[in-house]
């Protein structure tokens, strides 16, 4: 990935800051987009640099137009154009079951998951249009295939990220454009924090590789979508659950 310059939404922290770490490590000049926590993500770049790599930490919410437009501009003007683009950025939402819920809980989810995902995408594909070139990366969710307990707000808005990228990646293929889904299934970083160690560990024991996933692991698909090795694929989905999705 050496010269190419990659935007991460989301990377302040878990996945979003392994997969800036090894893209950097890899070669990539990377901005670390953070929405408030400016701190974690100016670690990131300090790790980033002490390795030798080129990174910056940029703020925006990935969901405001005018603040992703304006993190495009800083990071063209910074390295020169966009490359990759890695939808990471976490949006919070109501665990509640569906009799309990309201349609404005519900909806609240999938309407900031889209809009984030369509400003973030909308951003960047005019220079990648421009050099015909660009890997887009959108992290997903197991739990937009299968359902789970008090997840129906978060599934349903995994669910319909999957069918966004499908049609970009059917719309930019002939401009060069790659656009590839990774889904994890449970990941150990802070959104699972407050999951009881004992139940991680009874989820770990039904996977077929008898564990639950580090940011390392969701890192690494990441990077080969965002990478040459994936040149030929467009509009896939990828699970990274240790099997959990069979």
């Amino acid at each position: 990935m050496k010269g190419k310059v990659a935007i991460i939404t989301g990377s302040s922290r878990g996945i979003g800051a392994a997969a800036a770490k090894l893209l950097a490590g890899r070669g990539a000049k990377v901005i670390v987009n953070y929405a408030s926590n400016a701190s974690a993500a100016e670690n990131v770049v300090a790790s980033i640099r002490e390795n030798g790599g080129e990174a910056a930490a940029l703020q925006a919410d990935a969901r405001n137009a005018e603040q992703m437009n304006g993190l495009v501009s800083e990071t063209a003007s910074r390295f020169g154009t966009v490359d990759i683009l890695v939808h990471n950025a976490g949006m919070n939402f109501v665990q509640k079951s569906f009799e309990d819920m309201s349609w404005e809980e519900f909806i609240q989810k999938t309407n900031d998951e889209l809009q984030a995902a369509f400003v973030s995408t909308k951003a960047v594909l005019p220079f990648m249009k421009k050099q015909k070139y660009g890997k887009l990366v959108y992290v997903s969710s197991a739990l937009g295939n299968h359902a789970a307990p008090l997840f129906i707000s978060h599934g349903t808005s995994k669910g319909a990220l999957n069918s966004f990228v499908r049609y970009i990646a059917q719309e930019f293929g002939g401009a060069g454009i790659t656009a590839n889904i990774v889904s994890p299934g449970m990941v150990d970083t802070d959104a699972t924090a407050s999951i009881p160690e004992a139940f991680k560990q009874q989820q770990a024991t039904r996977l077929p590789l008898g564990r639950i996933g580090q940011p390392a692991d969701i890192a690494r698909a990441i990077a080969f979508y965002a990478s040459e090795d994936s040149s030929y694929l467009t509009g896939t989905y990828l699970p990274v659950s240790g099997g959990g999705e069979m």
